[in-house]
C-alpha cells in the first residue's frame, strides 16, 4: 500500500512538472491511473485540463467537477468560482444549456463578495455576451470595458486580449464593422506575437476566424488562418484547437482553389472534432461535399451532404446545387425556396450563398422573376454591408455583381450584363477565388458572343477551361471545352460560310460580278448575300464591311 502511495506521489509530481511544460499528453497519462483519494483539487484541475487538451471531454468535466467540490469544501471561493465558470463553458460547448446556466450561477455566487480579482473577468465577459445577444450594445460594451479594466489592473495579458476581442464582437454585432475589425486585428496580433498562453491563443484564433468569415473578409481569414495553423503545428500533438482551426483552413483552402489540401485538412479535422464538436465536424464534411460535387463525383457528394445533415449542418444550398447537377432542377428550386424563406438567422455570407444558388437554379428553369428578386436582395445586402465595413471588395460584392450580371444576360440585355460581369470577375480575381471567377467567365463568354465579340468569348472560355482543369472540376471543364469548340467553328456575326466567303472577296476589293464568277453564283445572289452581311454586322457599306472583316480575321 505504501508503495502505491509513494508511486502516486511521484506520478503527481511528474504530472505537475509536465503540465508546467504544457506536455498535456504526458500529464494525462501520469494522472489518469492515480488513486482518486490522492488527488487534491489543484491536481484534479490539472487532470481536467490535460483531459481537455487530449479531447477527453467527459473525463475533463468529471475531473473538474471533483476539483470544484474540493475547492468549495475548502472555502477557496476564487478557485471554486473559476472552476465553476469553466464547467459552465464546457457544458455550453456541449449544448447542455441548463447545466451551463447552473454552473454560471455558482461561479457568480462564489465571486460576488470577493475583492477585485482576475476571475471576475470571466463573469464580465459572459455579461457582455448576454447583453450583446439582447441587442443592448451599450451595456455590452460597458461590460467588456469592465473586463478590460480588471484584466489590466490584475496584470492578465490573456484576459486583456480577450476583452479586446469582446469589444470587437460588440462592434461587429452593432454593425460598426470597420471599427470592430480593427480591434479584432489588435487582439489577433497578441496571439500571433506569442504574448498569450496556449489556451487563450487558440481561443482567440477560433473566435477571430469565425468573425472574419462572418464578415465576408476573406483577406483577413486567409492571413489569420495561416497564422493559426502555424501555431497549431508548433504545439504538441495533443493540441485540442487543431481540429477547430483546421475547419476554418478547409473553408479558406476551398475558396482559394486548393482543393486537395482542403480535402486532406477536412479528413484530418473530422475525427479530431467528432468526439466533442460534431457540428463543427459537420461543416468540414459539408465543405468536402461541395468539392466532390464540383469534381463531378455526385454519389460521394450525396453521401457527404447526408452525413453533414445527420450531424446537424443544414445541407443547403450545396444539396440544391447537387440536385441541379443531377438534372433535378425543380427539386433544387423547391428546396431553396423553403431555405430562403425559413432562414432568419445565420450569417450574411450564408444568406448570400443561398440567394446565389437560387439565382443559378431559377435561371436554369427560366424563372426570371425569382432570379431577379434574389439578385436584388443580394445587391441590397452588399450595399448595406459596404456602408458598415467601408469596403466594396468583399465576397458579398463579388457574389452580388455576378448574380446581377447573370440575370441581366438572361433578360437579353448584354450591354447591361457586361459591366456587371466584368466587375464580378475583377473582384473574384482580386480575392483569389478561382472557381467563382471561372464561372463568371463562362457567363461573360456568352454575353460577349451575344454582343458579337467572338474573340472575347473565346478568350474567356479558354481561361475558364484552364482553371476548371487545374481544379479538377471535370464537368465544368467539359462544358467550357464544348462551348470553346462551338465558338471556334462559329463565324463572327452569325455569318454563314457562304456569307463569309463573299465578305472575304469584298474585303479583297472584288466587284459583285467578279465574286459571282469566282463562286459560280449569280450577281443577284451576291447582292442578296451582301444585304444579309450588312444587316448581320450592322454596317452601312462595303468599306465598313471590309473593316469588320479585317478586325475579325475574315479577310
Amino acid at each position: 500500500m505504501a508503495d502505491r502511495s509513494s508511486g502516486d506521489e511521484r506520478a503527481i509530481d511528474q504530472a505537475r512538472a509536465a503540465a508546467g511544460r504544457e506536455a498535456w499528453a504526458e500529464a494525462y497519462a501520469l494522472l489518469r491511473d492515480v488513486d482518486a483519494d490522492h488527488l487534491g483539487p489543484d491536481d484534479l484541475a490539472v487532470l481536467a485540463d490535460a483531459a481537455w487538451w487530449n479531447s477527453k471531454v467527459e473525463e475533463s468535466v468529471e475531473a473538474r467537477t471533483r476539483a470544484y467540490s474540493g475547492y468549495a469544501a475548502a472555502g477557496a471561493d476564487r478557485q471554486a468560482g473559476f472552476t465553476a465558470w469553466m464547467l459552465h463553458y464546457e457544458y455550453q460547448l456541449a449544448g447542455r444549456t441548463a447545466a451551463a446556466a447552473g454552473w454560471l450561477g455558482r461561479a457568480r455566487r462564489h465571486l460576488a463578495d470577493e475583492p477585485e480579482c482576475v476571475e471576475q473577468c470571466y463573469l464580465a465577459w459572459v455579461e457582455a455576451e448576454e447583453a450583446q445577444r439582447r441587442g443592448a450594445f451599450g451595456e455590452a460594451m460597458s461590460c467588456a470595458g469592465r473586463m478590460a479594466g480588471i484584466a489590466r489592473r490584475c496584470g492578465s495579458a490573456d484576459l486583456a486580449a480577450m476583452s479586446t476581442e469582446a469589444q470587437a464582437s460588440v462592434l461587429l454585432a452593432e454593425g460598426r464593422v470597420a471599427a470592430g475589425l480593427a480591434l479584432l486585428d489588435d487582439a489577433m496580433c497578441s496571439a500571433m506575437a506569442g504574448e498569450l498562453s496556449p489556451l487563450f491563443t487558440g481561443w482567440l484564433y477560433c473566435l477571430g476566424l469565425q468573425q472574419c468569415m462572418a464578415c465576408a473578409d476573406l483577406e483577413r481569414a486567409v492571413e489569420w488562418t495561416d497564422a493559426a495553423m502555424a501555431w497549431c503545428a508548433s504545439m504538441p500533438a495533443e493540441n485540442n484547437y487543431r481540429g477547430l482551426c483546421r475547419v476554418h483552413q478547409v473553408e479558406v483552402l476551398e475558396l482559394c482553389g486548393d482543393w486537395p489540401r482542403a480535402e486532406t485538412a477536412a479528413a484530418l479535422s473530422v475525427p479530431e472534432l467528432l468526439p466533442y464538436e460534431a457540428r463543427v465536424a459537420a461543416e468540414a464534411i459539408y465543405l468536402t461535399a461541395g468539392i466532390q460535387r464540383r469534381r463531378g463525383d455526385l454519389a460521394a457528394a450525396e453521401a457527404s451532404y447526408a452525413r453533414a445533415h445527420e450531424l446537424g449542418r443544414d445541407p443547403q444550398p450545396g444539396l440544391a446545387l447537387l440536385r441541379l447537377a443531377q438534372g433535378k432542377a425543380e427539386s433544387a428550386a423547391a428546396a431553396l425556396r423553403l431555405a430562403v424563406a425559413g432562414r432568419d438567422g445565420g450569417t450574411r455570407v450564408g444568406r448570400c450563398r443561398l440567394l446565389a444558388a437560387q439565382v443559378e437554379v431559377s435561371l436554369a428553369l427560366g424563372e426570371l422573376d425569382q432570379a431577379r428578386t434574389a439578385a436584388e436582395e443580394l445587391e441590397s445586402i452588399a450595399r448595406e454591408w459596404q456602408q458598415r465595413c467601408e469596403s466594396g471588395t468583399t465576397v458579398l460584392h463579388a457574389t452580388a455583381a455576378a448574380a446581377r450580371g447573370a440575370v441581366a444576360f438572361a433578360e437579353k440585355e448584354p450591354e447591361r450584363a457586361l459591366p456587371l460581369l466584368h466587375r464580378a470577375l475583377a473582384l473574384w480575381l482580386e480575392l483569389g477565388v478561382p472557381y467563382e471567377a471561372a464561372q463568371v467567365r463562362m457567363t461573360l463568354a456568352a454575353a460577349d458572343r451575344a454582343a458579337g465579340d467572338a474573340e472575347g468569348a473565346r478568350l474567356e472560355l479558354q481561361a475558364a477551361r484552364a482553371v476548371f482543369e487545374r481544379l479538377g472540376a471535370a464537368p465544368d471543364a467539359r462544358r467550357a471545352a464544348a462551348l470553346l469548340s462551338d465558338v471556334r467553328h462559329r463565324l463572327p456575326g452569325e455569318l454563314t460560310q457562304r456569307e463569309a466567303e463573299v465578305l472575304r472577296l469584298v474585303a479583297a476589293g472584288r466587284t459583285n460580278r467578279s465574286i459571282a464568277s469566282e463562286l459560280v453564283i449569280s450577281e443577284h445572289t451576291v447582292a442578296r448575300h451582301l444585304n444579309n452581311i450588312f444587316a448581320k454586322l450592322d454596317v452601312p457599306s462595303r468599306a465598313a464591311a471590309t473593316a469588320y472583316a479585317y478586325t475579325h480575321g475574315l479577310a
